[in-house]
Formats: C-alpha cells, structure tokens, sequence
C-alpha cells in the first residue's frame, strides 16, 4: 500500500501526516451522500480490521458497502485517498470524544481521571488502526509530531497535566506520555509480542506509578523558564 498523498496544486510537497484534520469536519455534503461516506468508510474499515490495509480494493469497498464502484471511486480516487479518508474520519471522532463527549473522557470529570480515559482510550484508538497508522509512520517517520491529530492531542494532555499537577513541566510531560503511542511500538507489543489492549492499558497505568528508589516519587522536571 502505497501511503502517498497527491502534492498540491502549486508543487510544494505537504508533510504526509498535517493532512490529517484537526478539529472539525468534512465539508458540508447531501444526506443521501453523507450516507453513502458513511457505508463506504465503515466497509472498508470492516476490510482493515479483518484482512488489513494492504487488502483493500476499490471494489471490495463498493461490494461490502452496497454502493457502485463508480461513486467510491468518484468519492474518494483511489485506495490511498481513501485509507487516508478513514484515518481522518476515525481522528476526528476521537477528537468530539475526548473533548466534547460524556466525562470521564470528555468535559466535567477531574483532570485526573480525564487523563487516565484519555490513554485508555488512545490504547484503543492506536490498537484498532495500528495497520494503517503503521503504513502511515513508515511512509514519513517524523511527520507525526507536527500533524495536527498530534498537536491536538498534545495541547489536550498538556492541559490535563498542567491540571493535575501545576507545578510540572506539562508540555515536555505530554510529549513524554504520548510517545509510548508510536505505531511502531503498539504493533510490536500488539502483533509481536500478543499484548491485549486491557495488558498495555494495565502497563501504561503501571509506568504513570511507578517511584524513584527508597519509596519516594520521582522528582519532578524542572518547568521550562
């Protein structure tokens, strides 16, 4: 599979992964064709989960989705723009989650537990599309960190930190809590090593407690001046 995007109009080339939204959502569209999105993107999410990325055809998508292979391809252009499609669509509704759905995870619970639902529910979201955000990583490795999911994800954990515990360095902090994330490193655990995602939820609350030696917490970092 081949995780390209097209380059602009104009010839410069944009970073691979900035094409992924960050708050919002697709351009306004008929009910008729945000139903017919919808069949499409969640077939060829059925295809990803069963089969992976790297199975996936245009025409396996319209048979899976009921819809004629002439509108997928008129919807999306080709199996890139439309794995691409996917990943933003799955993005964005981890977003409307984590910032405007039901607390925990969502507005209205401690910063605390806000966090915790949050790494739980990224262990989720990174499990479920490890495929594609694999193919995505190997494509351009240094991308992820100035993609606007990444960013968005980063200013959210930064929040929640600098919440929970004022007196840290919240943004080295989140980079740092993000970073066992990598697709990279869930497929190894994930694939490789057969970890369920209830073991590595259990292994990312075990690191958040672990303690520096003779019983006392780590030391915080120092904040930046």
């Amino acid at each position: 599979m081949s995780m390209t995007r097209r380059q602009p109009a104009d010839g410069s080339a944009a970073p691979l992964l900035n094409l992924l939204p960050g708050i919002g959502g697709p351009a306004p569209e008929r009910a008729d064709a945000a139903r017919n999105r919808r069949k499409i993107l969640d077939a060829a999410a059925r295809i990803v989960a069963e089969q992976g990325p790297e199975c996936v055809t245009m025409n396996q998508v319209a048979h899976a989705s009921g819809i004629g292979v002439g509108t997928v391809y008129r919807r999306f252009g080709d199996v890139s723009q439309l794995l691409w499609a996917l990943l933003d669509d799955r993005e964005r509704q981890f977003q409307e989650a984590y910032l405007g759905g039901p607390p925990p995870l969502g507005p209205g619970a401690p910063a605390a537990e806000r966090l915790d639902a949050f790494l739980d529910a990224l262990v989720d979201r990174v499990v479920e599309q490890r495929a594609i955000l694999l193919a995505a990583q190997s494509a351009a490795p240094v991308a992820r960190y100035t993609s606007g999911a990444y960013l968005a994800m980063h200013t959210h954990v930064a929040l929640l930190v600098s919440q929970a515990h004022p007196d840290t360095n919240a943004a080295l902090l989140a980079h740092l809590l993000l970073a066992p994330f990598s697709p990279s490193l869930m497929h190894h655990l994930s694939e490789e090593q057969q970890l369920s995602a209830t073991e590595l939820k259990a292994g990312i609350r075990q690191l958040l407690s672990l303690r520096a030696p003779g019983g006392e917490p780590a030391p915080a970092p120092p904040s930046s001046p």
